[in-house]
């Protein structure tokens, strides 16, 4: 395959749970596996129609290395992308891959989003999630005021989840 025919291509981090069955991979790089057969878009609805989540992070990395559009290049730009790529994300899909020359010297222009699959439907550590909504731990103060802020605790329920909101003065 070309090197600029690799639009659209998922990267998945080896050892990331999946559901089963539903995807084949061949490795790419050490630690990384290239999703064979499915786009972005193909890949999401088999995903979601799995009843896990494809989660698509806005703002686009890029990375220009110097080489022609042979593989070897490729694989030099996407460890660039994965390097500058936040640890806690298991996927990465390249958007468009441009090859070109300036002054007779080749070089090749990449372009990727961060993709992350997991089961569960918020995008946060499952130990700040409780039944799909993301509980607020930190302490807010306002200077002027003189008193605290905080969430008193979480009481949870089966499909519903209330905050109660403590305020306490300082007197």
């Amino acid at each position: 395959m070309s090197a600029t025919n690799m639009s659209g291509t998922i990267l998945i981090r080896e050892n990331t749970l999946l559901p089963t069955g539903l995807i084949e991979s061949e490795v790419f790089l050490s630690g990384w596996r290239v999703v064979k057969n499915l786009d972005g878009s193909a890949l999401a609805r088999n995903i979601e129609g799995a009843n896990w989540n494809f989660f698509y992070l806005a703002g686009e990395m890029r990375v220009t290395v110097l080489g022609r559009d042979r593989p070897g290049t490729l694989r030099k730009a996407v460890k660039r992308l994965l390097a500058k790529q936040e640890k806690q994300f298991n996927s990465l899909e390249i958007t468009k891959v441009v090859s070109k020359r300036f002054l007779g010297i080749p070089f090749m222009s990449v372009d990727a989003h961060t993709r992350h699959i997991q089961q569960a439907i918020c995008l946060v550590p499952a130990k700040d999630c409780i039944w799909g909504m993301a509980v607020p731990t930190a302490l807010e103060s306002s200077p002027n005021s003189g008193r605290e802020q905080g969430y008193a605790g979480v009481i949870a329920r089966p499909h519903t989840a209330s905050l109660h909101r403590d305020v306490r003065m300082d007197s």
